[in-house]
């Protein structure tokens, strides 16, 4: 007679058993959003696999940080052969040149480097003629408050108010052309 092991042995279905059918259940939306984050998850995690394997054998250097550091360009003088003809635009081209070659700075007028504010370059190249320095900063504070809104009190706390110089930089070339369509 043959032997039985009950832990092994697995006892037929009925056929009860067998006709139940579990309906399927429907996800919510939050659930089936867990579900595809987990498998993109998951697909992210094996594409950075891939590429760390893919790309082993590839002898890499180290990067020279002064390859990644930026410094104004020198433009030399072919960038202000042509001055615009009226005195307000011409000198917030030569200041808005002055910042392109110089270097922007903020919180002071002129750094120790030679950098200056928006301000300080339209002083610098104004050459003491306080009128023609005035008119230049009305014009650039207007261009400055039709781009950012009437909340901008002031050239200085435009410019002190950026951590690089490219936006302001570019409000002094909008405001010379904006003075020469005006005629200034």
């Amino acid at each position: 007679m043959p032997q039985t092991h009950p832990a092994i042995d697995q006892p037929t279905p009925t056929s009860q058993c067998a006709s139940v059918a579990v309906p399927p259940v429907e996800l919510s939306l939050e659930e089936r959003l867990a579900f595809i984050n987990a498998r993109m998850t998951l697909r992210l995690d094996e594409a950075a696999v891939e590429y760390e394997v893919n790309t082993a054998h590839i002898d890499t250097e180290p990067m020279d940080l002064a390859d990644v550091v930026t410094v104004p360009i020198d433009t030399g003088p072919a960038l202000l052969s042509e001055l615009y003809p009226t005195p307000v635009a011409a000198l917030l081209q030569r200041a808005h040149h002055r910042l392109l070659t110089g270097g922007w700075c903020k919180d002071v007028l002129a750094d120790e480097d030679g950098a200056r504010c928006m301000l300080g370059a339209i002083r610098a190249e104004a050459g003491g003629d306080r009128s023609l320095e005035a008119d230049a900063t009305t014009v650039l504070l207007d261009a400055i408050r039709r781009k950012f809104g009437d909340d901008v009190e002031s050239v200085p706390s435009f410019n002190d108010a950026h951590g690089t110089g490219r936006i302001p930089i570019r409000m002094v070339n909008q405001a010379a052309h904006l003075a020469d369509a005006r005629g200034l």
